[in-house]
């Protein structure tokens, strides 16, 4: 049990590092950058070779045949991240944006409502990752023309992203690990997870409206801009698939069919269709290409990786032991809290994945609560520290190439005062669903 919870330490201890200082190797001339699923990856290669996983064990968890099965839930988010990715490629979002802020005219508290909004509606129907790497360049183009600090917009839309994430199963690939691990349904999701996101998205628009009262006071001095769409067509073709495969996925457990074969089947109709309309319109613009370049692959190592080094502290019965620490009195609260501090040390992926273990310990009637109050702390950990998420790093890593000035500690400044209060205002919520 000892050598697998050492190797596990140091791999999230190693992962933080390397979130925080970035490192890379100098060879030659040349240097090779260290990712974030670097340590993961070797952790659970240590593991494999040291022969404390046993390959037969690997082999069973990755062919697994039920739903958790971590090669169905990457095809699942990928394939949908895919859907997402085509409709910024065509001009969708930014298009959006654009209206929001012919919309706000001079008023930035205006604005910044309206852009609070778009990025919740579009983050629920799509995924929380792309609209902030979408969103967050147009912030910083639109507040340097405008001469307004880009702040309290930057730091909303990262803010709004992640806590409407946690409306659909599909928001965010937390949700899915930990619902599919507990059997629920996309229709029960929903309907257990409404009021706590609405409670928490009140709660997050509140604090932000309170802590950045001050500069949102000031007026928008930015020149008018048209907005328009790349090509009309592609986004039709893109919304189109986007919606019949939502619909598809809330009746998917009605009909028996598993959300990953819906998600992957839409993606390849999409790059079919895209192609029959290039052709016909003789379009040369290499959208797909580019799309399938902004594909989150590298979540393919990190998570397959993470997965077996929970496996293997699953075979110990480390995740037990967790779960008999944690008790089953109060599960909502003590597994909201207690994965929303996890995410912040381990990152919230593989938080997921260890409390997917974790929470399968539990008896049937702490698990559904348990449950979900786990997803609320792996969306809501993203703001307590950039550690909290992979959208974190990777919005982080956008501002620093967009020359804007956020350090560690003014994100955990502003993270800590809205984090804990949208927390609580959450597990309140679920508290209310499950009492009523």
């Amino acid at each position: 049990m000892y050598p697998v919870i050492i190797i596990a330490a140091i791999v999230c201890v190693l992962l933080i590092t390397t979130v925080l200082t970035n490192p890379s190797i100098p060879v030659g001339k040349f240097r090779i950058r260290i990712f974030y699923w670097t340590a993961p990856v070797i952790g659970a290669l240590a593991l494999i070779f040291s022969g404390l996983l046993p390959l037969k064990t690997v082999w069973s968890g990755l062919t697994s045949s039920g739903s958790i099965n971590p090669l169905k839930i990457l095809v699942l988010f990928i394939s949908m991240t895919t859907l997402s990715i085509f409709l910024d490629e065509a001009g969708l979002f930014s298009y959006l944006a654009g209206v929001a802020l012919k919309s706000a005219r001079t008023s930035q508290t205006k604005l910044f409502l309206i852009l609070f909004a778009l990025v919740s509606v579009l983050t629920v129907f799509t995924s929380n990752d792309i609209i902030i790497l979408t969103f967050t360049p147009f912030i910083c183009y639109f507040s340097k023309k405008a001469d307004i600090n880009p702040i309290p917009y930057l730091f909303g839309e990262f803010v709004a992203a992640n806590t409407w994430s946690m409306m659909l199963i599909i928001g965010n690939p937390t949700n899915i690990y930990l619902a599919i691990a507990a059997n629920v349904s996309f229709g029960a999701y929903t309907a257990h997870m409404a009021i706590p996101t609405i409670f928490a998205g009140l709660a997050a628009l509140g604090m932000l409206l309170l802590i950045f009262r001050k500069p949102l006071s000031k007026p928008i001095n930015a020149a008018e801009e048209k907005p328009a769409v790349r090509d009309k067509g592609m986004v039709i073709i893109g919304v189109i698939h986007l919606a019949i495969c939502t619909l598809l996925l809330i009746v998917s457990s009605y009909v028996g069919l598993e959300m990953w074969y819906i998600t992957l089947g839409f993606a390849v109709s999409l790059f079919i269709s895209i192609n029959i309309y290039k052709r016909v319109k003789k379009v040369r613009q290499p959208i797909l290409r580019h799309t399938l370049a902004r594909a989150p692959w590298e979540l393919i190592p990190f998570v397959l990786s993470m997965f077996l080094i929970v496996l293997s502290l699953e075979e110990y019965d480390v995740t037990a032991l967790v779960c008999k620490m944690l008790g089953e009195t109060y599960p909502i609260w003590k597994y909201g809290i207690s994965s929303f501090l996890a995410a912040n040390i381990m990152n919230n992926i593989p938080m997921a994945v260890a409390f997917s273990s974790i929470t399968s310990h539990l008896s049937s009637e702490a698990l559904m609560p348990a449950s979900y109050a786990s997803i609320i702390g792996s969306n809501l950990g993203a703001y307590f520290t950039p550690l909290g998420a992979l959208a974190g790093i990777m919005w982080a890593g956008i501002l620093k190439k967009m020359g804007i000035p956020f350090s560690f500690k003014k994100y955990i400044s502003y993270g800590v005062r809205i984090s804990i209060p949208v927390l609580l205002a959450a597990l309140a919520g679920l508290s209310l669903v499950f009492l009523f």
